[in-house]
């Protein structure tokens, strides 16, 4: 193994960092190459910088007219030099900050400095890279976001568990997570990925249950009051959509918060970003955040290498113009008034389509899962669920998500206001019309 590896695991060594990587997640270390002796050249080559392969002139990237043009905004080392490989530390550190401003309960001393990545997929498949072998259980909501099954099984060979979140209820099971946890902790070890605003459900815990799931957590890693020793947990929050909450019993902050300073055997991932939150979904850029309890800077900058190297062998940096567009709109005045806009526009067509299934309980064929957040929400269907988009994609031009077989997905954030009831009225008769 690498020195630099070597060197990286002994500072993480007898922490649950260190105990939940998996055989690549040790062998990855950020060299002191190319990237590390340009960073340092970039400080003290006052005057010449031979190390990076960009092209300047006059002390500027060299960048095509029509780039220029439409990136007006931008200067050239925002827009076409190469980003660092954790992203560029003012992206990093206004993140940060706002993390902190969205997340009051959070302390600021127990959390990593983000690392940018290229996308949340790509914060997904660095921690499954990071935390994951060749056969690690990972606990899932059943049903989950499908790319999840790609990330973990097909790249890593991981097993996602899925685990019935949602009952026949109106909220949560949190009966079948706690089982689903608890023999999980039988192995010493449970990882599980919480996605709220879930993807597909659209639903959010509400502050009991949210409670319930830190009381889960807490107990798996302090062990059971007969003696039984804890399990390590890594917990991966996914808050792809955090903030677009609609109801007012739902916790306005992440469950990220609640597990960053809960118990030295709890690990806490939170991969989020701007992406869905400011609206920005092709700029492909996230941010990838590591709390635990008792893990100090020097900790955090191992795990913070440890990303480095994961990100410079798969997609070398984050792309830079995104990054500093980011910056430039965290800036602009007009962000805060038009992001609550939009909010409130998602919040209207959210309550046309509660409005439109409470008013249509006991359908034969469709049962809405529970909903109150995000951009989805998704029904059980007793038919086809394939079958049924089909029909109402060939008959009435109506674009469905079918998951699994009996699981159909609407996306009711690009629905229009005016046609959100005559969309489910549609989907609520053709899916009473099939066998």
């Amino acid at each position: 193994m690498n020195p630099l590896a070597d060197e990286l695991n002994a500072i993480l060594e007898g922490t649950v960092a260190g105990r939940l990587l998996s055989d690549l997640g040790r062998r990855y270390y950020f060299p002191k190459g190319i990237i590390a002796q340009s960073t340092e050249a970039k400080k003290a080559a006052t005057l010449a910088n031979g190390t990076i392969g960009m092209a300047y002139a006059g002390g500027k990237p060299l960048i095509l007219s029509a780039i220029a043009d439409n990136m007006a905004s931008l200067t050239p080392e925002e827009s076409v030099a190469y980003a660092p490989t954790a992203g560029v530390e003012k992206a990093r550190t206004v993140w940060k900050n706002l993390m902190i401003q969205k997340n009051p309960s959070l302390d600021p001393a127990h959390i990593s400095l983000p690392v940018v990545v290229p996308g949340l997929t790509s914060g997904l498949s660095c921690m499954a890279d990071m935390f994951f072998n060749k056969g690690t259980g990972l606990l899932t909501s059943d049903p989950c976001w499908e790319n999840y099954s790609l990330i973990f099984e097909v790249r890593r060979e991981a097993e996602i568990i899925p685990v019935p979140f949602f009952s026949t209820g109106p909220g949560l099971d949190i009966e079948a997570i706690r089982a689903a946890v608890r023999q999980q902790a039988k192995s010493g070890t449970v990882r599980i990925l919480f996605n709220f605003p879930n993807n597909p459900s659209g639903y959010s815990p509400t502050v009991e249950e949210e409670e319930a799931i830190v009381s889960l957590i807490r107990e798996t890693a302090e062990g059971s009051p007969s003696g039984e020793g804890g399990a390590d947990v890594l917990v991966i929050c996914d808050d792809a959509y955090f903030g677009l909450f609609y109801e007012d019993n739902i916790s306005p902050e992440s469950l990220f918060v609640r597990f960053a300073n809960i118990h030295e055997r709890v690990l806490a991932v939170k991969i989020d970003g701007p992406i869905k939150e400011d609206y920005v979904w092709g700029l492909r850029m996230g941010f990838l955040t590591f709390a635990s309890k008792n893990l100090n800077q020097t900790h955090h900058d191992a795990l913070v290498k440890k990303m480095m190297g994961a990100i410079r062998s798969s997609v070398s940096s984050a792309n830079t113009s995104a990054q500093h567009l980011m910056l430039k709109a965290m800036e602009d005045p007009r962000t805060p008034g038009e992001k609550s806009a939009y909010r409130t526009l998602l919040q209207r067509r959210y309550n046309l389509v509660k409005d439109f299934v409470n008013a249509h309980p006991n359908h034969p064929v469709l049962r809405p899962l529970p909903f109150n957040s995000g951009y989805f929400m998704c029904f059980h269907c007793t038919t086809d669920a394939e079958a049924l988009r089909q029909e109402l994609l060939a008959k009435h031009g109506i674009g469905v998500i079918a998951l699994g077989e009996h699981c159909i997905r609407v996306a009711f954030s690009s629905i229009d206001e005016d046609k959100i009831t005559a969309v489910y009225q549609k989907i609520y008769d053709t899916a009473a019309g099939r066998p």
